[in-house]
């Protein structure tokens, strides 16, 4: 009459109930979390690490077994990350207004990306292709796990120096950040084959791939920020109240950049910049970052629960004391430094230079970068790589995880906002303050 109960269930079994404790908990966790010195990655990395520690799961999840799942698993969390983040800017753009994003962009990234490679050579014994290569993925302020030092949802007015600046960086580094991935890739092609590189590199890797994504991402933006808003009120999508054209929107402009062979990051934050400011007021700009929101965080748990296997399963065992020593000085000394040279001569205040400076977080973004430059070169050692790269994220996670919220609460304060005001309007809106800890 009964079956026989059998142990363990089936992996299919097993996959639902875990995404329904999954979503649970995306739901759940961030309102538990908010006044805590304790951050939702730190959480789902220790979720993912019992997981894999204490159920019969059928994979180990570690980048080297599954090269290609971990590119374009990331791909994907960062790109929706990318709209999401472009969507909650409220600053319009302009040379002056960014001049935070400048200087992250240009001497801290440049300088971090420099530092990292000559450590690479110098005191890891890495060729300088992959050198190169480790310094542009572990140089970019991820825009997935930088959530929580990031600007609030379209007009909620949180958008101090510090969130912008963070924020916009975490936007548009990939635009710096890849053409580096590049120059690593072709200085390993032409130590094999022997053929030139600078001229293609400048113009298709730099001039072409920036230029085009620009374009594409803004053209993409214009025209669903059109159709969205501007056509004849009886078919504007936000008539339907429905955010998942942001989602749209990211698969648009970054299938056409990839296709026109330019970069699909960029041209997803642009995109979504030219969304949010083709009508500044309008209430369905939080439909759409809301949604994208959703879908951001639960590929982001998904992955960090991956990563906290990924930790369980040996991901760390190739490392010696001269990597975690590099990884303590890339986190503590690089940026850090690099940010503090950045913003010499900046009008900003000292407390502002000091957060920006050391909230460089590093996350998906450079797994990403690793994953796809090891897909596209030859590296000896990938698995010491992708040691050193766990190790440096899961370092960034906890430092700046358990520092974010007692830092940007002090930064709030010393702004004149209260960080603890957070009540809900009886129609449903964020009062400002509430989402800086409500993240």
């Amino acid at each position: 009459m009964f079956e026989t109960f059998t142990w363990p269930p089936e992996p299919y079994i097993l996959a639902m109930t875990g995404a329904g404790l999954l979503i649970a908990l995306v739901a759940w966790l961030p309102l538990a979390l908010k006044k805590l010195p304790l951050s939702l990655p730190i959480v789902c990395i220790a979720i993912g690490a019992a997981l894999f520690c204490f159920l019969p799961l059928p994979i180990a999840p570690l980048p080297t077994r599954h090269p290609v799942f971990v590119e374009h698993f990331t791909e994907f969390v960062v790109i929706i990350a990318l709209m999401g983040a472009g969507l909650k800017i409220d600053r319009v753009f302009g040379w002056r207004s960014w001049g935070a994003t400048w200087r992250l962009l240009g001497p801290t990234m440049v300088l971090t990306i420099g530092a990292i490679t000559l450590l690479g050579v110098y005191a890891l014994g890495l060729p300088w292709p992959v050198a190169i290569l480790l310094g542009s993925a572990l140089a970019p302020t991820d825009p997935v796990l930088a959530a929580d030092v990031q600007v609030g949802p379209p007009k909620t007015g949180e958008e101090d120096e510090v969130r912008f600046g963070l924020t916009s960086e975490a936007g548009l580094n990939d635009g710096l950040a890849f053409p580096f991935v590049h120059l690593a890739l072709a200085l390993a092609a032409a130590a094999a084959t022997g053929e030139a590189w600078a001229t293609k590199w400048v113009l298709h890797s730099v001039v072409w791939e920036i230029a085009a994504a620009v374009v594409i991402g803004w053209g993409i933006g214009r025209l669903i920020g059109w159709v969205t808003f501007h056509i004849p009120a009886e078919s504007k999508l936000a008539q339907t109240g429905d955010g998942v054209i942001a989602i749209a929107a990211t698969f648009l402009a970054y299938g056409l950049c990839e296709i026109a062979q330019c970069y699909g990051f960029l041209g997803v934050f642009v995109a979504a910049l030219a969304l949010r400011h083709s009508h500044r007021s309008h209430d369905f700009q939080r439909d759409m970052h809301d949604f994208a929101e959703q879908i951001e965080r639960l590929a982001m748990m998904a992955g960090l629960l991956l990563f906290g296997g990924a930790l369980v399963s040996g991901l760390l065992a190739p490392l010696g004391w001269i990597e975690v020593a590099v990884a303590v000085l890339v986190l503590l000394v690089v940026r850090p430094l690099a940010g503090a040279l950045g913003f010499l001569g900046s009008p900003a205040k000292r407390s502002e230079k000091l957060t920006l400076a050391f909230f460089g977080i590093r996350g998906m973004g450079s797994f990403y970068y690793l994953a796809y430059g090891l897909n596209h070169m030859q590296a000896a050692n990938a698995e010491r790589l992708w040691a050193l790269m766990g190790l440096v994220v899961l370092l960034s996670i906890l430092m700046h995880g358990l520092t974010v919220t007692p830092v940007m609460r002090r930064l709030d304060r010393l702004h004149g906002r209260d960080p603890d005001a957070d009540e809900v309007a009886n129609d449903g809106s964020v009062e400002p303050g509430m989402e800086a800890s409500a993240r």
